[in-house]
């Protein structure tokens, strides 16, 4: 049997902003790539980018492990993965050519090398799994092992043939995922990622998927892996997957890592009522919708199960720009969400992008205007990020001639031209945390007001903060008119 060496091209440190944060979470979809092929009866090893500091520290696991095959294979969980950035991509070629020298058949899954096979085969990989990895990498690797193998009978492939790049037929995704094994979690280091989340939150995470893909058809997200296909685990094997988690790993918390989280009717409900019966007691945070989160007894079943943090993709506060997006939810629907989120015990974070095509100066203001009424518990801003296979990309990437992937996640570039040029969304990302973390310190201080004992003294910091982002939001505003267009 082929031995095989899996990683993936993640590395924290590359990512400064992440790195700082301190909240890693492992390569679930490496993990579960690896479960399935040591289910087939293939040995297999990893090594973990993430704490990595370049991609030659690759090179010890290829030396003593000796495998056959090589498989970076990327977390398709992870919307940080999704995002292609330029400097993952490049330690992952490097990757491709540290394997090659050593004899490995290469092969890649991810959704850059989805999006780029081309550029990929061309430093050095041998093969380029299209789409969903699992039965394809299967099905490859078997073919690997036989020399009379048709290689273009395997759907869901990229690859050279002499001077021709071949691409096979498209496969199907898996629809059973209680079929899939759990994944490969003790082939992980959890050390360092325990130690990293207890410095910086003072809890331990861990992250699970209950389902793939999004039938959404918000113009600007690209699917390279799933499509717009949505299938889900059954809340049973959810709830397995979580007892053995808590058995081997003791976690505090858990990032249900779902592009949207029980979208299933009845799937929310039906998972509360397993929790509770098993004595779970679980503390989680997901992704969903505001058109999700105003359905009847939704938001009612997340705080049952023990849902602390709710991300929403608010994206704008201005409904012309929600319509441009193609993003089927209502400014109202955003309203009413978040109010019951907190009814409930449930932080609402926004995820909020600037710089959609078209976008105004009303538009902006509508924005700021919402996070100021409503508060999020979190926010997390960014600018629209054009990525190839979305109708967004189609529409601007004719301006994409000198950069079309950030660096890190933190880049924040505007790569098209817009109604401001890119240095004032980069100084409006900067003034609206501003503004949020001041209107945050003063609620605080009237929470402080009225019992002064409710305020846990780390509170005390967002109050001063508060006084401090005050002559911030004053130059802000006045650095944001000099770079106007107007």
């Amino acid at each position: 049997m082929k031995k095989i060496l899996f990683s993936h091209s993640y590395f924290l440190h590359f990512d400064p902003k992440q790195w700082a944060t301190g909240q890693p979470y492992a390569p679930l979809g490496t993990l579960y790539a690896a479960a399935l092929l040591r289910e087939n009866g293939y040995p297999v090893s990893l090594f973990d980018t993430m704490f990595a500091q370049r991609a030659e520290e690759v090179i010890p696991s290829l030396d003593s492990f000796r495998p056959d095959v090589f498989v970076i294979y990327d977390d398709g969980f992870n919307y940080l993965t999704k995002m292609c950035l330029t400097n993952m991509r490049e330690a992952a070629f490097h990757m491709c050519k540290l394997a090659r020298e050593r004899g490995c058949k290469v092969i890649v899954s991810s959704s850059d090398s989805t999006d780029h096979f081309e550029q990929y085969l061309a430093e050095g990989a041998d093969f380029i799994v299209l789409g969903e990895g699992e039965a394809t990498l299967l099905e490859l690797v078997k073919g690997l092992s036989n020399p009379s193998a048709d290689m273009s009978a395997i759907p869901g492939l990229a690859y050279k043939q002499g001077d021709n790049i071949i691409r096979t037929g498209k496969r199907p995704v898996i629809k059973e995922l209680d079929a899939l094994p759990f994944p490969a979690w003790d082939l992980v280091d959890i050390a360092p990622y325990r130690a990293m989340w207890m410095k910086s939150s003072g809890y331990f995470s861990m992250n699970i998927g209950t389902t793939r893909g999004c039938p959404f058809k918000c113009n600007w997200c690209a699917k390279p892996i799933y499509g717009n296909r949505y299938n889900s685990r059954s809340p049973r094997n959810v709830v397995r997957e979580l007892q053995w988690l808590k058995e081997q790993y003791r976690f505090d918390h858990i990032w249900f890592c779902d592009d949207i989280f029980g979208l299933k009717p009845g799937w929310v409900q039906e998972f509360a009522t397993l929790t509770e019966q098993e004595n779970l007691q679980l503390r989680f945070k997901i992704q969903s919708r505001a058109d999700l989160l105003v359905q009847e007894n939704y938001v009612e079943a997340l705080a049952r199960a023990g849902c602390e943090n709710t991300w929403m993709g608010a994206e704008s506060g201005s409904q012309d720009i929600l319509d441009a997006m193609d993003k089927g939810t209502t400014i109202e629907q955003i309203h009413i969400a978040t109010k019951l989120l907190k009814q409930h015990g449930i932080r609402p974070g926004f995820f909020i992008q600037f710089g959609y095509p078209g976008e105004t100066k009303e538009d902006i203001r509508k924005t700021i205007r919402m996070i100021k009424e409503l508060m999020p518990s979190e926010l997390g801003i960014s600018v629209s990020y054009p990525l190839p296979g979305t109708v967004f990309y189609d529409r601007v990437k004719a301006e994409l001639t000198e950069k079309a992937n950030w660096t890190d996640s933190d880049e924040l570039q505007l790569m098209f031209r817009n109604t401001y040029p890119p240095a004032f969304y980069k100084k409006l990302h900067r003034h609206v945390h501003h503004i949020f973390r001041s209107r945050q310190g003063w609620q605080v201080f009237k929470k402080a007001l009225r019992n002064p004992f409710a305020i846990k003294p780390t509170d005390y910091k967002k109050v001063i903060a508060a006084c401090l982002y005050v002559p911030k939001i004053v130059i802000g505003k006045w650095q944001l008119k000099q770079l106007s267009y107007e």
